[in-house]
């Protein structure tokens, strides 16, 4: 049960985090169509995004792999 809770708080944790990178996709891409003049500072923060929401998705499944014994072939 305790690692059930663990990975419970690991997965809200996981939604957390990419819930905070799609908010900064999206906050960056209004202000770049409000403010034109961002656009090259604001693409930096749009292209870290997708990178951290994929390091943020593999750790979780790595850890729930690990939890549940599932081994990929």
């Amino acid at each position: 049960m305790a690692q059930l809770d663990e990975l419970n708080r690991k997965l809200s944790t996981m939604r957390h985090d990419v819930n905070n990178y799609l908010s900064l996709i999206v906050a960056a891409s209004e202000l770049i169509r409000h403010k034109p003049q961002t656009a090259e500072r604001m693409m930096a923060t749009l292209g870290e995004q997708p990178a951290k929401i994929g390091d943020a998705v593999g750790k979780f499944s790595a850890e729930f792999e690990r939890t549940l014994g599932i081994t990929r072939t």
